[in-house]
């Protein structure tokens, strides 16, 4: 089977993931204040409760430090549960406020609360059936993102721009937890229902113009488009668009 062919099952398996949780994380709810110290997240990709986390933090615009920590993973496991007492994730860490959550219903809370300034929307809420779902969203994906793999460790994290319903962004978060690749995910959401599809696609016809004075519109400004995943490796100075280039830098580069 081609690597081609591969890469299109995959993208069709995440864009199945994205329809099973009804593709929460995708939109704004509401664009909030980046906090002083980022916030730490001890993430397992292919975990549906981890997933609900990272949800919110597309909900609410928010960037965060990813600290990879699959199953098998040696790099973060350790340092998570020196800062917790436990390996449990998801685990946020808030150097803000000194707070140092599990569970996702609490976190997810916690982050409205505190930094959208309001209770959590319904859509965002927990329900009876999500872990069924959440936990079928990753078995359509073959539970990657699940499970650590030999990798070098960077000196420096790798920075993602991203948002949590993307079918293609998410084939390289998978890759980056299963390579323990510690980065800075810079959530970059949709901002309006117009902005829906894919970026050559969207909803609205004509050229794309996205809301003034946003972080769709900054990331414009810099690289006349806006388009997820786009990586940027301050070790190696490569900065690359497109998920299938980006999975293939990552293997090329840090897998062993």
């Amino acid at each position: 089977m081609t690597n081609a062919l591969m890469f299109n099952l995959g993208v069709l398996g995440s864009v199945a993931t994205s329809s099973l949780v009804a593709w929460r994380g995708c939109l704004v709810v509401k664009p909030a204040l980046q906090p002083e110290k980022p916030l730490i997240l001890y993430d397992m990709e292919a975990c549906p409760y981890c997933r609900r986390v990272r949800e919110a933090l597309t909900a609410l615009h928010l960037d965060v430090d990813i600290r990879p920590c699959p199953k098998g993973g040696k790099r973060y496991r350790d340092e998570a549960q020196a800062a917790g007492g436990k390996q449990l994730f998801p685990m946020l860490v808030d150097e803000n406020t000194g707070d140092v959550l599990y569970e996702s219903t609490d976190i997810v809370e916690y982050l409205f609360n505190t930094y959208g300034e309001r209770s959590v929307p319904g859509y965002y809420r927990s329900k009876p059936y999500q872990p069924v779902l959440g936990s079928l969203a990753s078995a359509v994906r073959g539970l990657k993102g699940m499970h650590a793999h030999p990798s070098k460790a960077p000196a420096q994290p790798l920075q993602l721009w991203s948002f949590e319903g993307s079918p293609y962004a998410r084939l390289v978060r998978e890759r980056l937890c299963e390579l323990e690749i510690p980065y800075r995910l810079h959530n970059l959401g949709k901002e309006h229902w117009t902005e829906i599809g894919p970026a050559r696609q969207r909803i609205k016809p004509g050229p794309y113009v996205p809301e003034p004075g946003g972080k769709r519109d900054a990331f414009y400004q810099q690289h006349q488009r806006v388009q997820v995943p786009y990586l940027e490796d301050p070790n190696t100075g490569e900065s690359l668009f497109e998920s299938a280039r980006i999975l293939r830098y990552l293997d090329e580069t840090y897998a062993l």
